[in-house]
């Protein structure tokens, strides 16, 4: 097999990653392809970060070395043994054993976070809608399915995101993704893809 084909999916928190991802998933079809979230390689679980006073959007609250070196891995076709983040509720389940296929579909938030991540990715996606759509979507996803309260989800924490998107790190987390070349919403194929 040929190495697989990197598809990069990089948005802030409820901006249509996951949808897109299932999406290329089904056209794809599943035998072809290896989807990682790049959620799984956060090093909190939800009441560390709580506790902590970060957010999934700060560096530092993610393995992102381990995540450069699970993407590479991939990227020459070889096996990694990924951690698994669950959503529902917060908190870390058992590794998963994952063996590449022709394309790989990684979404997450700092997938472009380094020149070295970016680079990895043979596509790039910036998923960039509306804010006041974006915060609607994540109202509706959080208080449906990650047992936030439908009065006020997780509205204390608003802060804090928006000091890890930009105002404690002097500059927007999710900015390297554009800086790297995934124009908002626009794909970006590299010319030494494989086809």
């Amino acid at each position: 097999m040929a190495r697989p084909i990197i598809l990069g999916i990089v948005g802030d928190s409820a901006a249509g990653k996951t949808t897109i991802s299932k999406g290329l998933v089904e056209i794809l079809g599943e035998d072809n392809v290896t989807h990682i979230g790049t959620d799984d390689y956060h090093r909190f679980d939800r009441q560390e970060r709580k506790e902590l006073g970060i957010t999934p959007l700060h560096p530092e609250c993610n393995f992102i070395d381990i995540m450069g070196q699970h993407i590479r891995h991939v990227r020459d076709g070889e096996p990694i043994l990924k951690p698994v983040y669950k959503h529902d509720d917060g908190t870390f389940g058992r590794p998963e054993y994952v063996v590449p296929k022709r394309f790989a579909v990684i979404e997450g938030l700092l997938g472009y976070h380094t020149h070295e991540l970016c680079d990895a990715h043979d596509v790039r996606v910036f998923l960039a809608p509306p804010e006041e759509l974006r915060r609607e979507w994540k109202i509706r996803r959080d208080t449906s399915k990650r047992l936030a309260s439908p009065v006020h989800p997780r509205r204390p924490r608003s802060r804090a995101r928006r000091c890890d998107r930009g105002g404690d790190l002097g500059e927007d987390a999710l900015r390297p993704a554009t800086a790297h070349g995934a124009a908002r919403g626009v794909l970006d194929r590299r010319r030494d893809a494989p086809l």
